[in-house]
């Protein structure tokens, strides 16, 4: 059994969107003027002893990236700017999603926080994978297992998942 500190601190506003499979959280270490180095590296090491196989971050640029590779822990960096077209960052992003839990990984997907994108984003892909094809119920299911309002930016990713070509087929 590790000691308290070396298990590292759960992030801030960690949800699991697929139980042991799939979760979302803010950056690790936070974001703006709150971010702190010691604490995201704190987060870091709870993600790695979680048994997190990779890190998908949306974050527009590639600030601390590199703090993953120092911790060992597999990332991949998948930026989602205010002025890129939702449906082409969705259209690559989901299907790179569903391959890594196909594969038996364990995900773990962030923003600067977890707000609004991170949200509708979380609803298109339950909805864009089968999970719950419904728009209505999984916006519900989201905004209960963020305990937060999916907003208009995220109600436009939702309306978007029906429109995602399904890699699978």
């Amino acid at each position: 059994m590790k000691g308290k500190w070396a298990q590292g601190i759960r992030p801030r506003n960690f949800s699991w969107v697929i139980k042991d499979r799939f979760a979302v959280c803010e950056r690790p270490g936070g974001y703006g003027a709150n971010h702190r180095r010691v604490r995201r590296q704190e987060e870091i090491i709870w993600v790695r002893e979680q048994g997190f196989s990779k890190v998908i971050s949306i974050i527009p640029a590639n600030h601390n990236l590199h703090s993953y590779t120092e911790l060992e822990v597999a990332w991949m960096h998948r930026p989602f700017r205010s002025h890129d077209d939702p449906p082409a960052v969705l259209a690559l992003l989901f299907p790179e999603i569903d391959a890594l839990l196909a594969g038996g990984e364990r995900v773990l997907l962030h923003g600067d926080e977890l707000g609004d994108r991170i949200a509708g984003l979380v609803a298109a892909y339950v909805i864009w994978s089968g999970l719950v094809p419904e728009a209505p119920k999984a916006t519900m299911l989201v905004e209960r297992m963020l305990t937060r309002q999916i907003g208009p930016v995220g109600r436009e990713l939702v309306a978007l998942a029906p429109t995602i070509p399904d890699a699978r087929v």
